[in-house]
């Protein structure tokens, strides 16, 4: 009416009786989180398994770049970048095959000459001998080696010093697929260090002789301490 106010309608209240405006989600029952548990101890599994076979790499990675600080100082020539141990088939001295990357799974110091084994050589297998030796507790994590370049037959006089080393024949130019000497040296005039996952990572200097041992047996050392928390002495069975 003329004159008379008016107020909009009031809004009508809501009915208590009015069911609630809620989705409602099922609950997963026993089956749906016994297949999540699986699911999730699954993966960790598989996880596990991918970090033990991540471990040879990571304690590559941690020999390469821990010991190479130390490297500046050191007295061998760290190899860039580390050689793997090729695919080759040596020759024991009876004549009996064996595949080269058998001698993985331990650290190697390598000399290479014929089996005529002048003074030169005779001076390396020694310090080979001496430097295993000088390593003490951790004389066992390190094999010596003598990799024979040719067929020529290795002097009678010389095999019972060279009974605690693994000797093989593997042709020279096979060796050269992996081992390199320095510029204007040749194949035996140095000492070679492979580390266990058979990658050659360190080369002694050229004519290594008595007076250098004791900085070479430091770098030996230094490998070592290194690589403890994952090396272990010999090769799996």
């Amino acid at each position: 009416m003329p004159g008379s106010s008016s107020s909009p309608p009031a809004a009508a209240p809501r009915r208590l009786d009015e069911p609630l405006d809620l989705t409602i989600h099922a609950l997963p029952g026993p089956r749906e989180v016994g297949e999540a548990q699986r699911t999730v101890r699954g993966r960790l599994k598989m996880l596990f398994v991918m970090l033990i076979c991540a471990a040879p790499v990571v304690a590559s990675y941690f020999t390469y770049y821990v010991v190479r600080p130390e490297g500046r100082r050191s007295f061998g020539e760290l190899i860039e970048p580390q050689r793997a141990m090729p695919a080759l088939t040596a020759t024991t001295l009876d004549g009996r095959r064996v595949r080269l990357d058998s001698l993985k799974n331990q650290w190697l110091l390598v000399s290479v000459a014929g089996g005529a084994c002048a003074a030169p050589c005779e001076q390396n297998l020694y310090l080979q001998r001496q430097l295993r030796e000088a390593l003490g507790k951790d004389k066992d994590r390190l094999d010596w080696v003598w990799l024979v370049e040719d067929e020529q037959p290795v002097r009678a006089d010389l095999r019972p010093a060279v009974a605690a080393a693994t000797v093989l024949r593997v042709p020279r130019e096979q060796l050269a697929q992996w081992l390199q000497p320095a510029p204007g040296r040749a194949l035996a005039d140095h000492l070679y260090v492979i580390d266990p996952m058979g990658h050659w990572m360190m080369r002694m200097p050229a004519g290594l002789n008595r007076e250098g041992a004791p900085n070479a047996k430091r770098d030996l050392e230094r490998l070592m301490r290194a690589s403890a928390s994952w090396d272990q002495p010999g090769r799996p069975q």
